[in-house]
């Protein structure tokens, strides 16, 4: 069973299958963030967790599988974390000396690795974990086509592994909550690990993705965001907090031709997530 919020296999039923459970909206209008910035071939999805709902762009894409390149970090880190490879987030792994990216090009702590997507670093976590283990959390976690198929450094990243938006919002949902099939503890750091942005107003957790093929690269960013309300408490409440998290899980990937460099891609995804969030009102207004 796919770790899904649209419903069950086969294709032709999935996004349909849950209608009972959540209520689910497409939203074409959401098209037009996208080509205000020249970006035809993308899709989005939002589980609004407070209204039981579910909100989308572009169906066929939202259910299909792509290489989850660096997003698989918030997977690794986890497993990781889950066998003790990691003790803690504060993991020292040396730089090999390979030169590749000046961000990269140190000795680095998991937290570390994990802002600025180190791949060797994460490459080198995955050998540790190794095939066998890495194979079982995988499938204990549902996640994707569960492949991992290749080199135990590269499956993430030759599109052995797979895993649609849909899919990637349905564990997310699960590792806010603490309810994968492993320990609260690294559920709980992992989601630290991903937070970006911290306002007033919401709190923006994610991770990034890309990937090339073909010609064309592969954008992702997947993730958590917190819209806070100050809520006046009724008078007598024991309850003295008067501030509410109310979370929103996404996923949102894009195809632009390597060639084009017309624009700062990975800063687009952002701000192109941004609008989309921002309209929906999962930042606020």
């Amino acid at each position: 069973m796919r770790l899904s919020i649209f419903g069950f296999l086969p294709l032709a039923v999935f996004f349909f299958g849950s209608c009972r459970d959540v209520r689910i909206k497409e939203h074409k209008e959401w098209g037009k963030f996208y080509e205000n910035y020249g970006i035809k071939n993308a899709c989005f999805i939002v589980k609004d967790n407070n209204h039981e709902s579910v909100h989308y762009y572009n169906k066929e894409r939202c259910i299909q599988r792509f290489t989850p390149a660096s997003t698989f970090k918030i997977i690794n880190s986890m497993i990781a974390l889950e066998t003790a490879v990691a003790p803690d987030d504060g993991l020292m792994i040396k730089w090999d000396g390979t030169p590749r990216k000046p961000e990269w090009d140190k000795d680095m702590t998991m937290r570390e690795a994990f802002k600025v997507s180190c791949v060797p670093y994460y490459q080198e976590i995955a050998r540790r974990i190794g095939s066998a283990r890495m194979q079982h959390y995988i499938d204990t976690m549902q996640y994707g086509n569960k492949n991992t198929s290749g080199a135990i450094d590269q499956f993430w990243l030759n599109d052995s592994l797979q895993v649609s938006a849909d899919e990637q919002i349905g564990m997310l949902k699960k590792m806010y909550f603490a309810q994968l099939p492993i320990s609260e503890r690294s559920q709980r750091i992992v989601k630290t690990l991903m937070l970006q942005e911290q306002t007033p107003g919401y709190n923006l957790y994610y991770k990034t993705g890309t990937a090339m093929k073909n010609g064309k690269t592969l954008y992702w960013v997947v993730g958590i965001a917190e819209r806070i309300e100050h809520v006046k408490e009724p008078e007598g409440s024991m309850n003295k907090s008067d501030i509410h998290n109310y979370p929103y899980f996404f996923a949102q990937n894009f195809e632009m031709p390597t060639a084009d460099t017309t624009k700062d891609w990975s800063k687009t995804r952002i701000d192109v997530l941004k609008d989309v969030l921002r309209d929906y009102g999962a930042l606020g207004q």
